[in-house]
């Protein structure tokens, strides 16, 4: 009964992942933060401890965060070798580059003042306003008057392209549902024999990268981060068990999105940043194929 009323109310689901976007559209009256309810009998909220403490970095949790050039730009990073990524580890000779870009200085309104600047006084790691500055992840600390990023260092100090200093918070759904065939059966693959889950992922522009619409709650190893800068984010997983619901939808690219289409989960999708990691958590929960190799099969949670 629940997903006949949601399959006649839903709307339009505006999807971003930083500088992307994409509009899943339909003929009803609402959209799906206003339906979240309804459709909460089949979400779920994703969560993994992926990040590592300032204490060092573990395997793939912080290196998109260090590579260069910086997104959109030519600015090269200073380089931050795996065992001086820790702010535990004492390095006197570490210089990262500064670096905020022209589109944050000019001062839209989603972006922070200089922190230079005498009217501006944030309050980090507490509600300051209107602006969360609380850590998905705790307690962050300051140095110098400048967040520093939990997760170590960057080679890069300001801002980038982030417009908060500390935490720049996201919060997106993830949109799966069963392939199936023309009859409407569930199809299994082939090797794991397992049903296959499919997802929303829009194509970014900037990068050419498969990406899903969010991730999950906390610290996101994001090429975007500096040292006093970084995102995090929470994803909700909305899943149609039946397929009825999204049967009317038409997906379709905002402005800063390539393509947009349903994928098959699998691991060798390519994604931007730490997504497969994430997409591969909701496999686990779905208890859908991920690998062929049965060594690696996720397992229902």
């Amino acid at each position: 009964m629940a997903e006949r009323i949601l399959g006649k109310t839903l709307a339009t689901v505006s999807l971003s992942v930083a500088l992307a976007s994409v509009t899943v559209k339909s003929s009803g009256c609402c959209s799906i933060p206003a339906c979240r309810n309804t459709f909460s009998f089949c979400g779920f909220h994703l969560s993994s401890n992926i990040m590592s403490s300032s204490n060092g970095a573990k395997e793939n949790s912080h290196n998109k965060a260090r590579t260069s050039p910086y997104p959109g730009s030519k600015v090269q990073r200073s380089q931050v070798p795996n065992e001086k990524v820790g702010w535990f580890v004492e390095w006197q000779d570490y210089n990262p580059v500064e670096y905020t870009a022209a589109s944050v200085l000019a001062g839209p309104r989603w972006a922070d003042p200089q922190i230079s600047e005498s009217n501006f006084s944030p309050k980090f790691n507490e509600k300051d306003g209107h602006v969360e500055r609380k850590s998905q992840n705790g307690l962050y600390e300051i140095e110098n008057g400048r967040p520093r990023n939990p997760a170590g260092r960057t080679g890069l100090v300001g801002r980038g392209l982030l417009g908060r200093w500390g935490p720049n918070h996201a919060a997106d759904p993830i949109i799966t549902r069963w392939k199936r065939d023309g009859s409407g059966n569930k199809i299994t693959h082939p090797v794991s024999g397992k049903n296959i889950l499919q997802f929303v992922a829009i194509k970014r522009k900037d990068c050419g990268e498969w990406a899903i619409p969010g991730i999950y709650k906390g610290y996101v190893d994001d090429p975007r981060n500096t040292d006093n800068a970084w995102m995090e984010t929470e994803a909700v997983n909305y899943h149609d068990e039946t397929g009825e619901i999204m049967d009317n939808l038409t997906l379709e690219a905002g402005d800063d999105a390539g393509r947009v289409k349903w994928v098959d989960i699998s691991d060798q999708l390519q994604l931007y940043g730490s997504h497969s990691q994430f997409i591969k958590l909701v496999a686990e929960k779905r208890d859908a194929h991920w690998s062929e190799d049965s060594g690696t099969e996720c397992r229902g949670l």
